[in-house]
């Protein structure tokens, strides 16, 4: 779509690390896309930009709503481009980039996330590097939503900040990363399939609530959330399980939630290898008797975006379980 065979590419500013600027109460970000790109003038060697700015916001205050302005430009100028690149936030990037693999899905033109821990005005610093990173990914032609961070390249329903301050910030969860970027040469290592069309979506339902099992934990705050919520997502232990405490019957609170027509997922706090209920007696009484959903290998950020968008265009619990139980975007692998 470039000049002279050079791809033509998108960056969507929209705040985050690699935007900042230091303020009287720390950094804030202030920089606009074209800012950005000034400190990376090489990057022009690799492709064509054009720059627009959707909003300036630490990734912590970004929402769901967000993911839909983002998925929105994208859908406005999807015709006019060969790939997108989206400078965001590291906090919540893996969020939005599950998010956008729901909103934009099988996309065969490139969505790129990138950002990075150190501001792009620091000697020392990650933001150029990832920027030319994401854009040679971006100009490459591989296809869906990417996350492209020191060098890996990460299917966006698989990334997780596994770190807070090193430049290693984030990791692929139960599944390879799908490439790497050296030295400007992109390798990539596995090609996804698009199983589906191609297709834009533009409703979430953002009442998904997640909640984390402490030992001990009053399973008062369970029926607060599901009272609260469309969906709660509960982060058990190990393999997965609800507790059995004196003090109350997580089983019954959930199970009261079901019949109010609620979804309740259940999932681990392990980050590798996933859930499997059928293991312990804890797990697999829930697996028996109860119409509760299992993530297995998913993220939970895929499967808070993943709720989102089904109970955005579903409510049904047959529907429900089908299409969470469908794979998007390599988001789930082993459903036993």
């Amino acid at each position: 779509m470039g000049k002279m065979g050079k791809k033509k590419i998108l960056l969507i500013g929209t705040g985050g690390t690699i935007a900042s600027e230091m303020g009287e109460n720390g950094l804030e970000p202030e920089l606009t896309s074209r800012q950005l790109l000034r400190y990376v003038p090489d990057i022009s060697g690799i492709c064509e930009i054009d720059c627009i700015q959707l909003f300036s916001l630490d990734s912590t205050n970004i929402r769901p709503e967000h993911w839909l302005r983002i998925a929105g430009s994208i859908q406005e100028h999807y015709e006019r481009y060969d790939g997108f690149v989206i400078s965001h936030g590291t906090d919540t990037m893996a969020y939005t980039a599950a998010g956008l693999s729901y909103l934009v899905q099988n996309s065969p033109k490139p969505v790129v996330l990138t950002g990075a821990q150190k501001p792009i005005g620091y000697e020392t610093t990650d933001s150029k590097q990832n920027l030319r990173d994401a854009f040679t990914v971006a100009a490459s032609g591989m296809s869906g939503v990417l996350l492209v961070f020191n060098g890996k390249i990460i299917i966006g329903t698989r990334a997780r900040k596994t770190r807070s301050k090193s430049f290693e910030a984030f990791s692929s969860i139960n599944y390879p990363i799908v490439g790497m970027v050296q030295d400007g040469r992109l390798i990539q290592y596995i090609k996804p399939e698009r199983s589906a069309p191609h297709g834009f979506y533009e409703r979430l339902d953002s009442r998904v609530a997640l909640l984390k099992l402490v030992p001990g934990i009053d399973c008062g705050v369970m029926e607060y959330l599901l009272d609260r919520s469309s969906a709660v997502i509960i982060e058990s232990f190990g393999v997965g399980g609800l507790p059995v405490y004196e003090t109350g019957s997580f089983y019954e609170t959930v199970k009261r939630g079901l019949d109010a027509g609620k979804t309740v997922v259940l999932t681990t706090q392990v980050e590798n290898e996933g859930s499997d209920l059928s293991v312990y007696h804890v797990g697999s009484r829930i697996k028996r008797s109860l119409p509760i959903l299992e993530a297995y290998d998913m993220t939970t950020e895929a499967v808070v975006a993943k709720l989102m968008w089904i109970l955005g265009r579903a409510n049904e619990r047959e529907e429900v379980a089908k299409l969470f139980y469908t794979p998007i975007a390599c988001d789930i692998l082993s459903v036993f």
